[in-house]
């Protein structure tokens, strides 16, 4: 359950710090105190998305802190799946700060976390039920999810796949669904770029090495001095010995005079191999020097091939595995061109396959709405009958659509709200009244399949008063036994059944508004309650009101 609601710079509210309890918490105030404000600040830490306008006039930024507890055994894994450390018998912290600039930070147990994840978790915790959800009934097209809601997921699983099989075989058969000209234009025009980069017979890392190649070409009279001078000083030159016979004569002396000293013979030894190395390295360096001799012929062959590749890498990619790959997808494309009356045949009987497969689940699917949807609707009506909608008829209406990603059903509510007249759609006559306690009656239904810790209520009591008004109090007070509610309201029928009640007032304090909400004991309800009931309080008022609660106790 919501066990503490921290607000800091939120609208109208500097600073308040609310304590619910379990059961039935109510909060009252006047007109434009900021009970609105508490729900948008609810909103807020659950990650639905804020304006900045909702930060305090001159303020950087707010901040919304809310606390958890008794939470459900589910919650440690959905945080072990986000990857945050979590305790059960720990309570849950959520706090999300809100910046002037439209940024916003979010923060669960001390741990960083994003507004999606905020939400995934608001659907564990909280249920809250404000005017957009009386909108959601006035919209047909959003009724078939009351009715989902009874039904376990995998009931939905075999529709899902059956469905996502025929759109794959739907847009391959309309990707080869084309006219007789223009398949005619891209295999004319695949076949000249298949044909081009398979004459070319491209290999990877060539131009790479053609590069090189005529770098060496170009420069080979360089190459040509360099490695004549140091073939030279290798081998010597014009009688002038070189590197590889003075080393050899090194070797010699050290070897004449390793005849006295021992240690010199095996500097002899290796005197000579260097000589030897030497000898090999002139070698290698003299056959490179040939290698690189200029060659007009080649060095006009690789320009070409070169100017080749660069002309082939403008169209079909820059390197030449780039462009090998263009080559593989064209000869894909080409051959799916050629093959495409007997792929279109073999995709046409795939797709009629896929169809009559998502019919057979589709109509399973329906099969298992409309013993929902007779559930609902009767369990519906009782709840109408207690809230002091006795003779209201409501039914669950089907018409077949085509195929669509929530099945074959077009899903609506009908009521007829007086004897012998016939259902009509409830978007079309339902009041404000009526509305907000059909939603009420939906909640107290869908209550058991979708069990959440808390259930806010924002608006409930729109357009009713009277008894009508005390059967919701009590049906709010019911509920309350297996989940905790929070319910903002106007009407003291309802705010005397609770367990908590909380006042929201607004005071001026140099030219600045400030807002702040406290529990109120038995005297401070009664006096609310009392302004509640009339403008102004009277002895009678008080009575009634102290009447209201004891009627409670």
């Amino acid at each position: 359950m919501l066990s503490t609601l921290q607000i800091e710079n939120i609208a109208v509210i500097e600073r308040a710090e609310i304590e619910f309890g379990p059961g039935f918490n109510v909060l009252t105030g006047e007109t434009g105190a900021g009970k609105s404000i508490l729900i948008d600040a609810i909103h807020a830490v659950l990650g639905e998305r804020t304006s900045r306008e909702l930060i305090r006039t001159g303020c950087r930024q707010g901040r919304v802190t809310a606390e958890f507890t008794e939470l459900p055994a589910s919650l440690s894994k959905t945080l072990e799946e986000m990857g945050l450390a979590y305790e059960p018998e720990d309570a849950l912290v959520i706090q999300r700060t809100l910046s002037s600039d439209g940024k916003s930070t979010a923060r669960i147990n001390g741990q960083a976390a994003t507004a999606s994840m905020l939400k995934e978790l608001a659907g564990t915790l909280v249920n809250i039920h404000g005017q957009h959800d009386n909108q959601g009934l006035l919209q047909p097209e959003c009724h078939y999810l009351y009715i989902d809601r009874q039904l376990p997921p995998s009931v939905f699983q075999a529709y899902a796949a059956a469905y996502d099989k025929m759109r794959a075989a739907a847009k391959a058969y309309k990707a080869l669904d084309l006219d007789e000209g223009e398949k005619t234009r891209q295999a004319e025009l695949l076949s000249f770029q298949v044909k081009e980069l398979e004459q070319a017979q491209l290999r990877p890392g060539e131009r790479e090495e053609l590069t090189a190649r005529r770098t060496a070409l170009r420069n080979s009279e360089k190459i040509a001095v360099a490695v004549q001078g140091a073939y030279q000083c290798l081998q010597g030159a014009d009688e002038l010995p070189g590197a590889v016979s003075l080393v050899q004569e090194a070797a010699e002396y050290i070897r004449e005079g390793g005849r006295y000293l021992e240690p010199l013979s095996d500097h002899a030894g290796k005197l000579a191999e260097l000589s030897y190395e030497l000898a090999d390295l002139a070698s290698e360096i003299n056959r490179a020097g040939e290698e690189a001799e200029c060659n007009p012929a080649e060095l006009e062959q690789i320009e070409e091939r070169l100017d080749l590749l660069y002309r082939l890498s403008q169209k079909y990619g820059e390197t030449e595995e780039d462009m090998l790959a263009y080559l593989e997808k064209a000869q894909k494309k080409l051959e799916g061109i050629t093959l495409s009356e007997q792929r279109m045949a073999e995709l046409g009987r795939q797709l009629e396959e896929a169809y009559h497969r998502v019919m057979k689940e589709g109509a399973a699917l329906s099969a298992e709405r409309k013993r929902a949807a007779k559930r609902f609707a009767e369990a519906v009506c009782r709840e109408l009958s207690f809230l002091n909608m006795p003779h209201v008829e409501f039914l669950v209406d089907f018409q077949e659509k085509k195929p669509g990603r929530t099945g074959l059903d077009q899903i609506e509510f009908f009521i007829s709200a007086n004897p012998g007249e016939p259902p009509k759609p409830l978007a079309k006559i339902a009041s404000g009244g009526e509305l907000s306690r059909i939603m009420l009656a939906i909640k107290s239904v869908l209550a058991s399949y979708d069990p959440v810790g808390t259930m806010i209520f924002d608006e409930i009591d729109t357009g009713i008063s009277g008894s009508a008004a005390q059967k919701v109090g009590v049906k709010l007070r019911q509920t309350a036994k297996s989940a905790q509610v929070i319910c903002v309201t106007h009407l003291a029928q309802i705010a005397a059944l609770a367990d908590r009640h909380l006042l929201i007032e607004k005071q001026v304090k140099a030219g600045r508004t400030f807002t702040s909400v406290e529990p109120l004991d038995h005297e401070g309800r009664k006096y609310e309650l009392a302004r509640i009931m009339g403008a102004v309080i009277t002895e009678s008022t008080l009575q009634s009101a102290e009447e209201m609660l004891h009627q409670t106790i």
